[in-house]
Order: structure tokens, then C-alpha cells, then sequence
């Protein structure tokens, strides 16, 4: 026997050892198990065993003090278990619950333990061992945590290994793999059910850990790619700098450079895209923040326009740090998250990059999906895609879906679990407007009617412009404002169509038919001094639609073209109001007809609360 358990120490070593493990749980009982003298039950199971050594080995290079026991069976297989881990200062603790009335030590092991806890060491016990059932808990672990009154640490322990065919699937450790150690909150006299579910729980994380975290063709594909077009990227940012779509100073910003330290205390990471998931995202920052006074936020965008919406907030550099999304270059994204090891990530609506979810993944950082939209066009890139597209949904922690068909088309490509809590615009206020500047316009403009085309993407302006000509014929005062989707867009508009522009300080005369209302963030201001509104992208183009619920929550007559198909829920909510134009001649008859009524009621609904307590509760399991 002596030299079987050499062998197996020297194989269970090199293997633990050259796993590159992933510490993370619960802060209480990370700290629990590095302090020497307190006298604390662990508790995994059985399957885990083999790989228990190495919690011993994370906790011991930074207490060394710790003193650690374990309670194995007398059987043969829990003495040879006792000779390969004693030399590493695991001592072992012989003895086990008795079955149809033989004793097999179990309460003298149980006064041993009880001393050594006393005694401050720590005792690892395996609450289905040492023949089960499987993930069953037996009396032992509940027993010694009352007697002893202390408290139980719920360990999940997963690495890349084979499962032996016993009674548990014991993990037989490969080297050179992957490992989690997962820590779950720590358990005051817990009963059985308590501990069972908290096991389970810590476990299946640290498969899910251990999972993710093992790359397969794919990821190294994708990761393989992203190296390469690294130069291409550096120089496509450039192009983007000296064509004004990037900020100077903080082009680096984009590789996961830039000036910045992570704040103390909990940090939650919130990515949207532009302008309009921005505005969608910021009522549930003001929630996260009000519930929790300590947390910060890290909101990055994509968009310059996008960073100019969070630096409007009030906390902005207080509470809330800007910074851009980095590319999906691997080196770019281990530099971002190394600076700021965020507690959580929080996406929204369709940004889905596979490897920053894979990224996150292999780091343990729960990645959540708001107000999750997958266009019928999307799904079907998807599709085509299906393997990679379902390792990427799998790693998401959940999906909350903007409604049923956003959900269908999330569980058909494998997200697990997918809620429908709704959609998130519906809860946000309506949009801001600078009452002076209200004030000063409306006084400008006096009793003009005035039609406002809003977010207008190209090839809709022309058939905008054809509209308003043929309405003047009967309202030769309308007033009309385009309001083009991305402002940047002004000058080659206003050059083209011969319109005055917002952006360089022109004023709508009492003659003016056309004006051109080329900034960001002031849709709000527009649509409170209009009559009635066109929403744009929905008319030319490939098309998909924009919000309609900020239009119609100021009670101002809205129609959009036929080209909705990123809002068809949405358009369903308020069909009895807002009406389609399918054309130029149907959008004249539109403004020449008298103003119709708007309904208001069932626009507001309260997903915010919901997603709130969702993401709290997941970063702080």
C-alpha cells in the first residue's frame, strides 16, 4: 500500500496543481476560509473529493496558520484516500454515519470534530458520503453544525476530468485542465434541505465555470480572428478619429487602454450600444444605484453619441464611469477586464460579441441579457451559425426578452432561462426637453402647425419632403423639422435640400417651411412643439422601426411606415392609435386630415423593479 498512494499523490499533485483554477463565491466565505482559528464546516460532495486538495492549497498560501481536517470513512478506499493527502497536512478524521445498525464510528468521529472546531480548525465533510445516496444530504454535516454552532461553507468544486463509474461519478482529474472553486454563502445551522440546495447550487456553477471555460474549434477561431484583424482595427480607428465618429484622447480607450482605476466596492458593468439603448438603460441605472448607495457602474458604449447621453447624468464621474467598448480583440479585452473585474455585465437589447460573453464566462462574471431583441434577420444569421450561436447563448446567465417572440427566437438558439418581462422602453420616462429653449422656440414659431419627421434614416427624407410640399397646398404655413436618426448626417442634408441647421445656430423664420433639427438628445424638445410626428425608419430601406412609445407618451399623433419589424409587439400594444402610411400620397392624406386623439393608457409598465432585483440577485449570490 505504500507505494499506491505515493503514486496517486504524485498524479493528483501535478494535476491540481497545473489546473489553472478560477476562486470566486460569496466575499463572506472567502474571507471565513482564509481566517486561522474560527472553527468552520465545509461542506461538498462526495464526487468532489479528488478535488478538495486544492481549496486546501488556495487557502493555505494565504493563511498558512489554517489547520485542516476531514472526516473519511474507515473503509480501505478512505484510508488510502487519508495516506495520499496527509503529507500535504490534510488530516484525516476515520469514521462515518451507521446503516441498519452498525457502527461504523460515527460518534466518536463526530466528538473529534466537534474538537477540532473548537480548537478553531477547519472540517471538510462530504454530506452524501461515504455511500450516498448521490447529493443526498445525510444527518452528519447538520448534526456538527448545531453542536458545534457554527457555520457551514457550501463549496462547488469542478475541474476537466473523467467521472469513475461509482456510486457518485468521482472526478479523476486530468492535468493542465481547468478548475472552479465556487464558495456559497456561509450556512448558520442550516437543516438538510437548506444545505442540499445551497450545494447544488455552488456545484452546478462550478460546472457551468469549468464548461465555459473550456475552448473548443470555434472559440479558438473567433479568438484567432480577432488577433489577426487587430492591426485593420487600429487602423479602421483612425479613419473613424479623423472623420470625427471617435474622440481624440480616447482612442485607446477602444483596446482597453486609457487613464481610469477600478473604485472600491461592488461594480456593475452596463453596455448599450448608441443612443436609443442608452436612453433605454439609464432608468435601470437609477434603480440599481438608489438600491444600492455603495455600487458604481461602469457604462460603456459604442458610440460617441452614446457616451454624450451618460455624460448628461447627474453622477457622471460620480457614481457612473463612461468609458467605449473595447473591440473584440482577446489582448484588447483581458486589458479591460483585468482593469475592472466587474461583479456583473448587463447588455442590452441585441449586443451579443462572442467573445467578450466567452471572456466573461471564463472569469465567472454573470452575463445578463436585457430587454434581449432578436430580429427575425438576426435569428436567422444566427441560425446559419448554430453551433457557435449556442455555446454563446448558453454562457449568457439569463435573457429577459422584450416579449414572446423575442423569447421564442432567444430558447431556440439555447439561452436558459429566458423571462419575458416586457419591454424596457415602455418604462422609461418621457424624454427630457430644456424648458427656456421650449419657451423661446414656441414663441418663434407662434400657431404654426408643426409636423416633426423624427429619427429619419436616408431615402426617407425625400418622401418626407414630397408629403410636406403637397400638405402646404392646403396648409401653406406648416412647419416642418426633420430630425435625422444620426446628426452627423446634417450637413450633407442641408447642403442637399437647401434646409437651415439647429447645429450652427439657425432659427426656423415665420417663412421657413423646412427646418433642420441636426443634435442629439433634444428629440424630447422637438416633439412637445409638434402636432403630430412621423417616426423614421419604417418607411425606406432595409427598415426595422424605432420607439414608438416616446411619442405617443406625450399624446402626439404618431404614424410610421409599414417597416416595423423590430417592434411588432410593441406595435400591437398600441395599434388603436398609432396609424401606417405605406407611401407618400397615404402620409400627405395623413397631414391634411384633422388631428387625431391619442391613447395613453397601458403605455407605462413596470419592468424596471423586475429586471432590478434580477441582476441583484444574480451578483449577489
Amino acid at each position: 500500500m505504500t507505494l499506491l498512494p505515493r503514486l496517486l499523490r504524485l498524479w493528483l499533485g501535478a494535476c491540481l496543481r497545473s489546473t489553472r483554477w478560477q476562486v470566486s463565491g460569496s466575499p463572506r466565505a472567502l474571507e471565513t476560509l482564509t481566517t486561522a482559528d474560527q472553527g468552520t464546516v465545509v461542506a461538498f460532495w462526495h464526487r468532489s473529493l479528488t478535488l478538495s486538495p486544492a481549496l486546501w492549497f488556495w487557502a493555505r498560501t494565504l493563511e498558512p496558520r489554517l489547520s485542516l481536517r476531514v472526516l473519511i470513512s474507515r473503509n480501505p478506499d478512505g484510508m488510502l484516500i487519508a495516506d495520499v493527502v496527509r503529507p500535504w497536512g490534510i488530516i484525516g478524521i476515520h469514521g462515518s454515519s451507521g446503516k441498519k445498525g452498525k457502527n461504523k464510528g460515527g460518534a466518536a468521529v463526530l466528538r473529534t470534530a466537534l474538537k477540532e472546531l473548537e480548537t478553531g480548525s477547519l472540517v471538510a465533510i462530504t454530506p452524501d458520503g461515504p455511500r450516498g445516496p448521490a447529493e443526498e444530504v445525510q444527518p452528519g454535516a447538520v448534526a456538527l453544525s448545531r453542536l458545534a454552532r457554527c457555520a457551514v461553507v457550501p463549496v462547488g468544486l469542478a475541474s476537466t476530468g473523467l467521472p469513475l463509474p461509482s456510486w457518485d461519478g468521482l472526478i479523476f482529474p486530468l492535468p493542465f485542465g481547468r478548475g472552479a472553486l465556487i464558495m456559497g454563502e456561509p450556512l448558520f445551522q442550516p437543516d438538510a434541505t437548506a444545505l442540499q440546495s445551497a450545494l447544488n447550487d455552488v456545484s452546478r456553477r462550478a460546472e457551468s465555470v469549468v464548461r465555459h471555460r473550456q475552448s473548443n474549434l470555434a472559440d479558438r477561431a473567433w479568438r484567432i480572428a480577432g488577433t489577426v484583424l487587430a492591426p485593420a482595427l487600429t487602423v479602421m480607428l483612425r479613419i473613424r478619429l479623423h472623420r470625427g465618429r471617435e474622440l481624440p484622447g480616447r482612442l485607446r480607450e477602444r483596446m482597453g487602454l486609457g487613464s481610469g482605476r477600478r473604485p472600491t466596492g461592488q461594480l456593475l458593468w452596463i453596455h448599450a450600444a448608441s443612443v436609443g439603448e442608452t436612453l433605454c438603460a439609464l432608468p435601470l441605472a437609477d434603480a440599481l444605484l438608489d438600491a444600492r448607495p455603495d455600487m458604481r457602474l461602469l457604462f460603456t458604449t459604442a458610440t460617441v453619441t452614446g457616451s454624450e447621453i451618460v455624460a448628461r447624468h447627474p453622477l457622471y464621474g460620480q457614481r457612473i464611469i463612461h468609458r467605449f467598448i473595447p473591440h473584440d480583440v482577446p489582448r484588447w479585452l483581458r486589458r479591460f477586464l483585468n482593469l475592472w473585474q466587474p461583479e456583473g455585465a448587463i447588455f442590452v437589447e441585441s449586443e451579443l460579441w462572442p467573445g467578450i460573453i466567452a471572456a466573461c464566462s471564463r472569469r465567472d462574471i454573470p452575463v445578463m441579457l436585457v430587454n434581449g431583441r432578436l430580429s427575425d434577420r438576426s435569428a436567422r444569421r444566427w441560425g446559419h451559425l448554430r453551433g457557435p450561436a449556442q455555446r454563446m447563448m448558453k454562457r449568457l446567465t439569463w435573457v429577459a426578452a422584450r416579449g414572446p417572440e423575442d423569447a421564442a427566437r432567444f430558447r431556440a438558439l439555447g439561452a436558459s432561462p429566458v423571462y419575458e418581462d416586457g419591454d424596457l422602453k415602455q418604462d422609461a420616462p418621457p424624454l427630457p426637453c430644456d424648458e427656456a429653449e421650449y419657451a423661446r422656440l414656441k414663441a418663434l414659431i407662434g400657431t404654426r402647425p408643426v409636423f416633426v419627421a423624427a429619427s429619419t434614416h436616408p431615402g426617407e427624407e425625400e418622401l418626407v419632403l414630397q408629403a410636406a410640399g403637397n400638405a402646404r397646398r392646403l396648409r401653406p404655413d406648416l412647419l416642418t423639422i426633420i430630425v435625422p436618426r444620426h446628426p452627423a448626417r446634417g450637413a450633407e442634408l442641408a447642403a442637399r435640400f437647401s434646409l437651415p441647421r439647429r447645429s450652427i445656430g439657425q432659427d426656423p423664420t415665420p417663412h421657413t417651411p423646412v427646418w433642420l433639427a441636426d443634435t442629439l438628445g433634444e428629440l424630447g424638445l422637438f416633439y412637445r412643439l409638434a402636432d403630430r410626428c412621423f417616426l423614421g425608419n419604417s418607411l425606406a430601406g432595409k427598415g426595422g422601426g424605432h420607439n414608438p412609445f416616446e411619442p405617443l407618451r406625450l399624446s402626439l399623433p404618431t404614424v410610421t411606415g409599414p417597416r416595423m419589424e423590430n417592434w411588432r409587439e410593441a406595435m400591437d400594444a398600441v395599434s388603436d392609435t398609432l396609424q401606417i402610411v405605406n407611401d407618400v400620397e397615404c402620409l400627405t392624406r395623413w397631414l391634411e386630415s384633422p388631428l387625431p386623439p391619442v391613447r395613453t393608457e397601458g403605455l407605462q409598465r413596470s419592468v424596471v423593479s423586475v429586471l432590478r432585483d434580477r441582476i441583484l440577485d444574480t451578483v449577489e449570490r
